[in-house]
């Protein structure tokens, strides 16, 4: 996912507040899923829930506003009622007129996030089968 860095984003020192990754993370998952095939309100119309039990950030440069950045997220495991995602967060820069990354120099931070699989009670239990499909889409990526 490629997002341009609003001015709304960032704080009084003029780079992107640390909390805001986080937000991406999310919008990188959510479209990771749709990628691949469903969106999370579909596996929420089914009656599960993937709530973050653990996130974590390591900030290695500042992203700054007008930005160009992409956010790449992987699926690093799966467990019964668990899964994990992996985040890259990567400046963009123009190469021929289309954005690219801009190699190793320009990542700008790592993360993480664990989700648990909660039935509509809020039980653990284990992934359905609609996210098992899409997460067999990934690996076959």
């Amino acid at each position: 996912m490629q997002l341009r860095v609003i001015y709304g984003d960032t704080d009084q020192m003029g780079v992107v507040y640390y909390a805001n990754y986080l937000r991406w993370f999310e919008a990188a998952r959510g479209g990771f899923l749709r990628d691949r095939g469903a969106s999370y309100g579909e596996i929420e119309a089914e009656g599960y829930a993937l709530p973050v039990v653990e996130a974590h950030a390591r900030y290695l440069r500042p992203a700054r506003y007008d930005d160009l950045v992409d956010i790449t997220p992987r699926v690093t495991k799966v467990r019964g009622a668990s899964l994990r995602f992996e985040y890259r967060v990567a400046r963009m820069t123009q190469g021929g007129g289309v954005a690219v990354p801009s190699g190793g120099e320009e990542l700008l931070a790592t993360g993480f996030t664990v989700h648990a699989c909660l039935d509509r009670r809020g039980r653990p239990t284990r992934l359905p089968p609609l996210l098992l499909r899409l997460l067999d889409a990934a690996a076959g990526v």
